[in-house]
Parts: structure tokens; sequence; C-alpha cells
């Protein structure tokens, strides 16, 4: 199966409240296309956090192995593995390449684990640029970042910002 995803990730404030919005959409063998809807928001967390946890919950969606195109405005997610800066960090012992931790660690095993079923093709997007699922996915994370009912970023370390 063929799904492909957009994702994005805000932040009201860096750190701040955020949310994260993501757009799974794929086509039955049948030829009817389904189209999901992911979102959630947080009191206090930072937008790398949240482009992060857009990825990792559309992959987790997937209940079977797929081929996924993963559209992100995101450079920070789409360069750490078309640069292969991942493979890097796991090499290193979760550091960079200046030899300090690398952050959102707990988050980017995550989404290792999220993508290991899948063959993932990881496409940046250029955001505001009029792209109709990349203006929905900031849509559905801004609105979640200011929405009433916000959840706790467990993994968000205080000072830990972007």
């Amino acid at each position: 199966m063929r799904v492909i995803v957009y994702t994005d990730g805000a932040a009201r404030g860096n750190p701040g409240r955020g949310g994260y919005g993501a757009v799974l959409s794929c086509v039955t063998p049948s030829g009817k296309e389904h189209v999901l809807e992911l979102s959630r928001g947080y009191e206090r967390t930072t937008n790398n956090r949240m482009e992060l946890l857009a990825a990792i919950v559309a992959l987790e969606a997937l209940k079977r192995p797929c081929e996924v195109e993963l559209h992100s405005d995101s450079q920070y997610v789409v360069n750490a593995f078309n640069k292969h800066w991942v493979e890097g960090w796991q090499r290193r012992g979760w550091q960079t390449s200046q030899k300090k931790p690398v952050k959102n660690i707990d988050l980017w095993k995550r989404l290792l684990a999220a993508k290991e079923p899948h063959r993932v093709t990881f496409m940046w997007v250029k955001g505001h640029a009029g792209h109709p699922l990349n203006e929905r996915c900031d849509q559905l994370a801004t609105s979640a970042a200011d929405s009433g009912t916000l959840d706790i970023d467990t993994g968000f370390v205080e000072g830990d910002a972007d």
C-alpha cells in the first residue's frame, strides 16, 4: 500500500504551547481514497519536537507495512534522514558531530521505531507556500496548539529549545 503523508509542527513561543498536524492519504486497490487527519496540542514544547511528533504519529497510525512518501516543511526532520545525520548520531552514541548530546533523542528513537516496518521517503516541502496539504497540516497544528485541551510533552526538557 502506498501512503502519502504531510506533516507539520507549530509552537507558540519556543518553548511554548505547541501542536502537530498530519494528513495521511491512500487509494485502496478498489480505487477508494482514504484520508486521515491527526493533531494534538501540548502545554510546553518546541517546534522541532512537534515536527518530529507529527511524523511519528502519522507512521504509528499505519497498521501494516507501507510505502510512505512523507512530506515535511522541517529541514530538521527531512535532512536527518536524507543527509544521513541519524546514522552519524547513532554511530557516535547519539552525539552530534560537535560531540554534544542529540536533542529530542526520545522522539528520534521513537521515529526510527515507527518507520522501521515501512519504506519511507522523506521529502521537503516549502512551508507557507500555498501547498494545500501543507497548509492543512499547519492549520491542524496551530489549532491544536491554541486549543483549550493541551497534553503534557513528557519528553520536553526545559532549556533544551531548538
